[in-house]
């Protein structure tokens, strides 16, 4: 039987992975997602940075965030200023509307709730759920005043054709049992030619989408692809982005010209 996606899986963190989670808290908040030793799992201090990662939620959620959410997303850089990336399989169980809370925390939203107005989906997941094809973009809309997401969070670049493992990555993202994010920071490498693995504990439901954003400050992969994200909590996947994820952003670009 395959392995149920990381948006929906809500199994509880192993011991030794809350554990860490735990440990490690105090050195997370002090030196910052990312600074602490590899491979090792920690709650997301409240910074600028982490806010431009976010969590979904549907939309009878809006007015009550707290255990509401189901996916991660983030806010990659765009003309526009308002898309975000997360994995297509977190769009498995849309519904009419979805909402992105950049920087939840607590039940609280401190940059706002974002109405995401339409999706984007790469052809090989439209076509044949393609787990190489498992990411996907959405145009979030203006506040009042034209106010973009990007002008309140800022974005990280969107970067395809890099070589896995170049340099280390941070992964950051919410489980569903937790109302703060997570990061790890850790080298990826190669599963396939078209699929990156990243050794992080305790990555459970709630994380697919969560961006892997590189030394650069650049989204180099979204846990998902392989597994939905992977079979256990401490060996996550992501999509190689490649021709097929650098088409698709371009083709945005030019849709919403």
């Amino acid at each position: 039987m395959k392995p149920t996606s990381r948006s929906s899986r809500t199994t509880r963190l192993p011991l030794y992975a809350a554990s860490l989670l735990l440990a490690f808290t105090s050195a997370s908040a002090a030196a910052g997602a990312g600074a602490g030793p590899f491979g090792v799992t920690a709650f997301t201090a409240a910074q600028a940075r982490s806010a431009r990662v976010g969590a979904l939620f549907a939309a009878d959620r809006r007015d009550r965030l707290r255990g509401g959410h189901f996916c991660t997303a983030s806010v990659v850089h765009s003309p526009h200023r308002n898309l975000i990336v997360t994995a297509a399989h977190c769009l498995d169980r849309r519904v009419d509307e979805l909402w992105f809370v950049p920087g939840y925390r607590d039940g609280d939203a401190p940059y706002g709730v974002w109405k995401v107005a339409k999706w984007f989906m790469a052809k090989g997941w439209v076509k044949g759920r393609d787990e190489d094809s498992d990411v996907a973009f959405g145009v979030v809309e203006e506040r009042s005043g034209g106010e973009g997401v990007e002008e309140a969070v800022g974005g990280n670049r969107f970067a395809t054709g890099r070589a896995t493992g170049a340099t280390a990555v941070t992964v950051t993202g919410y489980l569903n049992s937790r109302e703060a994010p997570i990061s790890c920071t850790n080298k990826p490498g190669l599963q396939t030619r078209t699929q990156q693995r990243i050794a992080c504990p305790g990555f459970r439901g709630g994380t697919s989408g969560s961006p892997w954003v590189n030394g650069d400050g650049a989204v180099v992969g979204v846990l998902g692809g392989h597994d939905g994200g992977g079979a256990t909590a401490d060996v996550s996947y992501s999509v190689v982005f490649g021709a097929e994820a650098a088409e698709l952003y371009r083709s945005i670009g030019r849709e919403l010209h």
